[in-house]
Protein backbone atom coordinates (compact mmCIF):
# COMPACT_ATOMS: atom_id res chain seq x y z
CA UNK A 1 0.00 0.00 0.00
CA UNK A 2 1.32 3.42 -0.91
CA UNK A 3 1.68 5.72 2.09
CA UNK A 4 -0.09 9.07 1.54
CA UNK A 5 2.35 12.01 1.82
CA UNK A 6 0.71 13.53 4.89
CA UNK A 7 3.41 13.34 7.58
CA UNK A 8 7.13 12.94 7.97
CA UNK A 9 8.39 9.43 8.67
CA UNK A 10 9.80 8.79 12.14
CA UNK A 11 13.39 7.78 12.70
CA UNK A 12 12.40 4.14 13.33
CA UNK A 13 12.51 3.59 9.56
CA UNK A 14 16.32 3.59 9.76
CA UNK A 15 16.59 0.99 12.55
CA UNK A 16 17.30 -2.70 12.05
CA UNK A 17 15.02 -3.46 15.00
CA UNK A 18 12.37 -1.63 17.00
CA UNK A 19 12.99 -1.99 20.73
CA UNK A 20 10.60 -2.04 23.69
CA UNK A 21 11.42 -2.73 27.33
CA UNK A 22 9.58 -5.05 29.70
CA UNK A 23 8.39 -2.98 32.66
CA UNK A 24 9.01 -5.61 35.36
CA UNK A 25 12.38 -7.04 34.31
CA UNK A 26 13.98 -4.42 32.09
CA UNK A 27 14.41 -7.09 29.42
CA UNK A 28 14.48 -5.77 25.87
CA UNK A 29 11.78 -6.88 23.44
CA UNK A 30 13.07 -6.50 19.89
CA UNK A 31 10.86 -6.34 16.83
CA UNK A 32 11.95 -6.22 13.19
CA UNK A 33 11.10 -2.95 11.47
CA UNK A 34 8.93 -4.92 9.05
CA UNK A 35 6.73 -6.26 11.88
CA UNK A 36 3.05 -6.35 10.97
CA UNK A 37 1.43 -3.17 12.34
CA UNK A 38 -2.35 -3.35 12.64
CA UNK A 39 -4.81 -0.72 13.79
CA UNK A 40 -8.03 -2.29 15.08
CA UNK A 41 -11.15 -0.16 14.97
CA UNK A 42 -14.65 -0.29 16.45
CA UNK A 43 -13.60 -2.83 19.07
CA UNK A 44 -15.94 -1.82 21.89
CA UNK A 45 -17.41 -4.68 23.91
CA UNK A 46 -20.74 -2.90 24.26
CA UNK A 47 -22.58 -2.67 20.90
CA UNK A 48 -24.28 0.56 21.98
CA UNK A 49 -20.90 2.14 22.69
CA UNK A 50 -19.65 1.05 19.27
CA UNK A 51 -22.66 2.65 17.61
CA UNK A 52 -22.02 5.82 19.61
CA UNK A 53 -18.42 5.92 18.37
CA UNK A 54 -19.56 5.41 14.78
CA UNK A 55 -22.00 8.31 15.21
CA UNK A 56 -19.23 10.39 16.80
CA UNK A 57 -17.11 9.92 13.69
CA UNK A 58 -20.07 10.42 11.39
CA UNK A 59 -20.48 13.87 12.94
CA UNK A 60 -17.15 14.86 11.37
CA UNK A 61 -17.93 13.20 8.04
CA UNK A 62 -16.40 9.73 8.49
CA UNK A 63 -18.43 6.96 6.79
CA UNK A 64 -19.63 4.01 8.88
CA UNK A 65 -17.85 0.64 8.42
CA UNK A 66 -19.65 -2.25 6.74
CA UNK A 67 -18.97 -4.49 9.75
CA UNK A 68 -17.05 -4.43 13.04
CA UNK A 69 -14.41 -4.87 14.26
CA UNK A 70 -12.20 -3.60 11.43
CA UNK A 71 -8.45 -4.16 11.01
CA UNK A 72 -6.27 -1.71 9.09
CA UNK A 73 -2.70 -2.67 8.20
CA UNK A 74 -0.33 0.30 8.08
CA UNK A 75 3.45 0.61 7.44
CA UNK A 76 5.51 -0.38 10.50
CA UNK A 77 7.85 2.61 10.15
CA UNK A 78 4.99 4.70 11.56
CA UNK A 79 5.75 3.37 15.06
CA UNK A 80 7.22 6.31 16.96
CA UNK A 81 8.57 6.55 20.52
CA UNK A 82 9.81 10.14 20.22
CA UNK A 83 8.38 13.02 22.30
CA UNK A 84 7.65 15.08 19.17
CA UNK A 85 5.83 13.91 16.04
CA UNK A 86 5.35 15.84 12.83
CA UNK A 87 2.24 15.98 10.66
CA UNK A 88 1.28 17.88 7.54
CA UNK A 89 -2.36 18.54 8.37
CA UNK A 90 -3.85 20.78 11.04
CA UNK A 91 -6.79 18.39 11.40
CA UNK A 92 -5.08 15.50 13.20
CA UNK A 93 -5.84 14.00 16.58
CA UNK A 94 -4.85 11.05 18.72
CA UNK A 95 -6.57 8.72 21.15
CA UNK A 96 -5.31 6.47 23.92
CA UNK A 97 -5.14 2.80 22.97
CA UNK A 98 -4.09 -0.50 24.46
CA UNK A 99 -1.30 -1.93 22.30
CA UNK A 100 -0.71 -5.67 21.97
CA UNK A 101 2.72 -6.90 20.96
CA UNK A 102 3.02 -10.52 19.95
CA UNK A 103 6.44 -12.04 19.29
CA UNK A 104 7.75 -15.61 19.06
CA UNK A 105 9.04 -15.09 22.61
CA UNK A 106 5.76 -13.98 24.15
CA UNK A 107 2.95 -11.45 24.11
CA UNK A 108 3.00 -8.05 25.78
CA UNK A 109 0.68 -5.24 26.72
CA UNK A 110 1.58 -1.64 25.92
CA UNK A 111 0.23 1.84 25.38
CA UNK A 112 -0.06 4.04 22.32
CA UNK A 113 -2.02 6.60 20.35
CA UNK A 114 -3.70 6.03 17.01
CA UNK A 115 -2.92 9.52 15.72
CA UNK A 116 -5.06 10.08 12.62
CA UNK A 117 -5.64 12.67 9.90
CA UNK A 118 -9.32 13.50 10.49
CA UNK A 119 -9.72 15.48 7.25
CA UNK A 120 -8.39 12.59 5.15
CA UNK A 121 -10.52 10.18 7.18
CA UNK A 122 -13.64 11.52 5.46
CA UNK A 123 -12.32 10.07 2.21
CA UNK A 124 -10.52 6.94 3.40
CA UNK A 125 -10.08 5.66 6.95
CA UNK A 126 -7.21 3.39 5.90
CA UNK A 127 -5.29 6.24 4.26
CA UNK A 128 -6.00 8.53 7.21
CA UNK A 129 -4.52 6.02 9.64
CA UNK A 130 -1.44 5.54 7.45
CA UNK A 131 -0.95 9.30 7.25
CA UNK A 132 0.45 9.96 10.74
CA UNK A 133 3.00 8.50 13.16
CA UNK A 134 1.73 6.01 15.73
CA UNK A 135 3.15 7.04 19.13
CA UNK A 136 3.95 4.09 21.39
CA UNK A 137 5.30 3.92 24.93
CA UNK A 138 8.75 2.43 25.38
CA UNK A 139 7.64 0.03 28.13
CA UNK A 140 5.38 -3.04 28.01
CA UNK A 141 4.18 -5.64 30.51
CA UNK A 142 3.70 -9.37 30.10
CA UNK A 143 0.21 -10.10 28.79
CA UNK A 144 0.13 -13.51 30.47
CA UNK A 145 0.72 -11.96 33.90
CA UNK A 146 -2.07 -9.44 33.36
CA UNK A 147 -4.81 -11.71 32.00
CA UNK A 148 -6.73 -12.16 35.25
CA UNK A 149 -6.75 -8.42 35.99
CA UNK A 150 -6.83 -7.02 32.47
CA UNK A 151 -10.37 -5.64 32.60
CA UNK A 152 -9.43 -3.52 35.62
CA UNK A 153 -6.65 -1.70 33.77
CA UNK A 154 -7.57 1.94 33.14
CA UNK A 155 -6.85 3.99 30.02
CA UNK A 156 -6.49 7.76 30.35
CA UNK A 157 -5.75 10.56 27.91
CA UNK A 158 -5.24 14.29 28.45
CA UNK A 159 -4.98 16.82 25.61
CA UNK A 160 -3.37 20.20 26.28
CA UNK A 161 -4.03 19.72 29.98
CA UNK A 162 -7.72 18.82 29.56
CA UNK A 163 -9.06 15.33 30.32
CA UNK A 164 -10.09 13.75 27.02
CA UNK A 165 -10.63 10.05 27.74
CA UNK A 166 -10.93 7.79 30.78
CA UNK A 167 -12.21 4.23 30.96
CA UNK A 168 -11.23 0.63 31.58
CA UNK A 169 -10.11 -2.16 29.29
CA UNK A 170 -13.42 -3.88 30.09
CA UNK A 171 -14.98 -1.52 27.52
CA UNK A 172 -12.98 -3.18 24.72
CA UNK A 173 -13.07 -6.64 23.17
CA UNK A 174 -10.78 -9.03 25.10
CA UNK A 175 -7.21 -8.74 23.75
CA UNK A 176 -6.89 -12.52 23.35
CA UNK A 177 -9.99 -12.47 21.14
CA UNK A 178 -8.39 -9.81 18.94
CA UNK A 179 -5.07 -11.68 18.78
CA UNK A 180 -6.86 -14.85 17.69
CA UNK A 181 -8.10 -13.06 14.57
CA UNK A 182 -4.62 -12.30 13.18
CA UNK A 183 -1.30 -14.02 12.52
CA UNK A 184 1.92 -13.37 14.42
CA UNK A 185 4.20 -11.55 15.00
CA UNK A 186 2.47 -8.21 15.15
CA UNK A 187 1.87 -4.93 16.92
CA UNK A 188 -1.84 -4.19 17.27
CA UNK A 189 -3.50 -0.98 18.42
CA UNK A 190 -6.69 -2.34 20.00
CA UNK A 191 -9.21 0.46 19.53
CA UNK A 192 -10.20 3.20 21.90
CA UNK A 193 -12.69 4.22 24.57
CA UNK A 194 -15.22 7.07 24.17
CA UNK A 195 -13.99 10.64 24.32
CA UNK A 196 -15.25 13.17 26.83
CA UNK A 197 -17.14 15.72 24.79
CA UNK A 198 -16.13 16.01 21.13
CA UNK A 199 -13.11 14.89 19.09
CA UNK A 200 -10.32 17.38 19.78
CA UNK A 201 -7.28 18.58 17.89
CA UNK A 202 -4.43 19.40 20.23
CA UNK A 203 -0.71 19.88 20.52
CA UNK A 204 0.28 18.02 23.70
CA UNK A 205 -0.97 14.49 24.38
CA UNK A 206 -0.53 12.58 27.65
CA UNK A 207 -1.37 8.86 27.71
CA UNK A 208 -1.61 6.51 30.69
CA UNK A 209 -2.33 2.84 31.24
CA UNK A 210 -2.94 2.34 34.97
CA UNK A 211 -2.46 -1.26 36.13
CA UNK A 212 -4.52 -2.69 39.02
CA UNK A 213 -1.46 -2.90 41.29
CA UNK A 214 -0.90 0.86 41.05
CA UNK A 215 1.85 0.90 38.43
CA UNK A 216 1.31 3.19 35.46
CA UNK A 217 2.68 3.04 31.92
CA UNK A 218 2.97 6.54 30.47
CA UNK A 219 3.77 8.22 27.19
CA UNK A 220 3.62 11.89 26.24
CA UNK A 221 4.15 13.49 22.87
CA UNK A 222 3.69 16.83 21.18
CA UNK A 223 2.52 17.46 17.63
CA UNK A 224 4.15 19.85 15.20
CA UNK A 225 2.69 20.67 11.82
CA UNK A 226 5.22 21.05 9.02
CA UNK A 227 4.85 22.16 5.43
CA UNK A 228 5.72 20.00 2.44
CA UNK A 229 8.88 22.09 1.99
CA UNK A 230 10.04 21.41 5.57
CA UNK A 231 9.43 17.65 5.52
Amino acid sequence: MTVPPKCARPSAVDRTVFTLQEFDTGRLVELPVDVRLVIAGFTGRNPDAVRAHIEELAAIGVPAPASVPVFYRVPPHLLDQSPEVTVRSAATSGEVELVLVRTPGGSYLGLGSDHTDRALERRSIEEAKAACPKPIATQVVSLQRMLSDLDRCELRCTVDGVRYQRGTVSELLPPRQLLAMLDQPLVMYCGTIPVIGEIRYGRHWELELALPDGRVLRHTYSVTQVSHEQA
